[in-house]
């Protein structure tokens, strides 16, 4: 005969598994209608600073060492970003910096690398991606007791008349990540504390050496990346 007790703990393990699996069905299914706009809540929790995120369009993001050189709105395909070229004081240094702020309550990332490629194609004729891989760089946040960690696509894009080591990731107050999908299971997660993950979308270009090896210039792009999440963390927070 099964003793009293065993039959309850695999009752209870059965309920748990029964319960995790209910959880899991529900993440499952709703997951493609959150990516499409079609949102399981009607009235999800305010962005406290998305005016000030909107902001970024029209004035760009000082950075520390940096001065902006031109910096305009520019229409990328299905959204409106901010484009800057910077010059770094004392240097010879440049870069361009795209950011594409939050827009709304209800608007999610949605791997806008693809328009940041179409936009290099037309503004340069070519867009050719070479040497390809993750990158992550970790740093201390003053505001945060733990490390930010930031995973990032890092690779080589050329044209015919120009080279970029380019970085691309999500920022958010908390770190970030190349994935819209990081995102989503961050933002599900504060949601249910009545909270919010706002983004950027940061596309990162530094000028290099034509079709040169882009992990000699990995110091120079992960220090400003550096710099670029600095800012926008403490835009943020």
């Amino acid at each position: 005969m099964i003793s009293l007790s065993r039959f309850f703990k695999e009752r209870q393990f059965l309920q748990i598994a029964a319960l995790f699996l209910l959880v899991l069905l529900l993440a499952i299914g709703a997951l493609p209608g959150y990516l499409k706009g079609n949102w399981q809540w009607k009235e999800p929790p305010p962005i406290i600073n998305l005016g000030e995120l909107k902001q970024l369009r029209k004035t760009g993001l000082t950075l520390p060492e940096w001065k902006i050189t031109q910096q305009q709105e520019q229409k990328l395909g299905s959204g409106k970003w901010s484009l800057q070229i910077m010059e770094k004081e004392d240097s010879q240094q440049t870069a361009i910096l795209l950011l594409l702020p939050q827009n709304g309550p209800k608007e999610q990332p949605q791997v806008e690398w693809t328009e940041i490629s179409s936009w290099g194609r037309i503004q340069w004729g070519k867009w050719q991606v070479a040497q390809y891989r993750e990158a992550q760089f970790t740093f201390k946040q003053p505001q945060l007791k733990d490390e930010v960690n930031v995973k990032a696509r890092f690779f080589r894009a050329s044209s015919n008349n120009q080279t970029f080591a380019v970085l691309q990731w999500y920022a958010m107050p908390n770190g970030g990540h190349f994935s819209p999908l990081n995102w989503f299971w961050a933002d599900q997660l504060a949601q249910w504390r009545k909270q919010r993950v706002p983004w950027v979308a940061v596309s990162l270009l530094v000028p290099m050496e034509p079709l040169g090896q882009v992990e000699t210039t990995w110091q120079q792009v992960k220090s400003l990346g550096k710099t670029v999440q600095t800012a926008l963390f403490n835009f943020n927070s």
